[in-house]
């Protein structure tokens, strides 16, 4: 009965201590467990708190990368504004220049004129003089007394001169040609036969008939070449070229402009207009175009 109990006892004590063991083995690893995954929490927001600050290091970076750029863009925009308008200024003034010298080499063409009658004049006063001191004598057949036959004679070539350049100045451009074409037919040889050519070119390139204005500024530039309208007549054909739709011959034509007067103001506007084709100009073009 006593070994009975004491069995009974034992087993029970084995019951009881039995699960005791693996209970606290099973709490060691729980709380083992918990402490590595807080150690992982704990290097996580390690991790990511490093990562957020990095991130903003980037985003500063990025955000003054931006600034940079975007005032590098408004100073290229402001640069380019500015060369824009230098352009247009260079280009309003060249226009400007240009206008004062055609009326410069009008001015001096009228006074060339002017000096062509007043020698004209004296040569008629001496011309006067020697016919006074030379023995009047009778025509054979000529009545005594009656006046001398009248003769057919072209108007003076500085009157004619000045009218034609007269009305071409105030836009009679059908008047001024005809008297430019009859001062050319009357007096081919003189000083301003060339600027006479010159202008009726002009007039022609004025209305448009640039074919016209090609053949009578090549008529310029090849018979009177020491004339003070050559460089402008070069550059005008050059113009009605481009103008015609002959890119390539009036691109030949401004370019032998350039060489041939480099330090002319004709030779600057074909420059211009070089650049405006998106073409550099040349001097190593001799070709003419005709």
């Amino acid at each position: 009965m006593i070994l009975r109990k004491l069995t009974a006892a034992a087993v029970l004590t084995v019951m009881v201590s039995a699960p005791v063991t693996p209970a606290f083995a099973v709490s060691k690893e729980i709380i083992q467990l918990q402490t590595q995954v807080q150690e992982l929490s704990d290097r996580m927001q390690h991790m990511q708190q490093s990562f957020d600050e990095r991130m903003g290091v980037m985003r500063n970076l990025v955000e003054q990368s931006t600034d940079n750029v975007n005032k590098l863009a408004d100073s290229v925009q402001t640069m380019q504004k500015g060369l824009q308008q230098q352009n247009t200024d260079s280009e309003a003034k060249i226009d400007q220049i240009s206008g004062q010298i055609q009326t410069l080499n009008d001015s001096v063409d009228e006074l060339k004129a002017r000096l062509a009658k007043a020698s004209k004049q004296l040569d008629d006063i001496q011309m006067q003089q020697q016919n006074m001191s030379a023995p009047a004598q009778a025509a054979p057949g000529a009545i005594p007394g009656a006046p001398p036959a009248a003769a057919t004679q072209a108007p003076p070539a500085d009157i004619l001169y000045n009218n034609a350049l007269r009305d071409y100045n105030s836009a009679r451009y059908d008047l001024a040609q005809s008297q430019f074409q009859d001062y050319l037919k009357y007096y081919p040889s003189t000083d301003l036969a060339g600027n006479a050519q010159f202008y009726i070119a002009d007039m022609e390139y004025r209305a448009g008939n640039f074919e016209a204005a090609v053949a009578d500024y090549d008529k310029v530039i090849e018979q009177f070449p020491g004339g003070n309208k050559t460089a402008a007549a070069q550059l005008k054909k050059g113009y009605s070229l481009l103008e015609l739709g002959r890119k390539d011959a009036g691109v030949r034509e401004l370019n032998a402009l350039v060489q041939r007067y480099p330090r002319s103001l004709e030779a600057t506007q074909a420059r211009e207009r070089l650049k405006k084709l998106g073409i550099s100009s040349s001097a190593s073009s001799t070709h003419k175009t005709r």
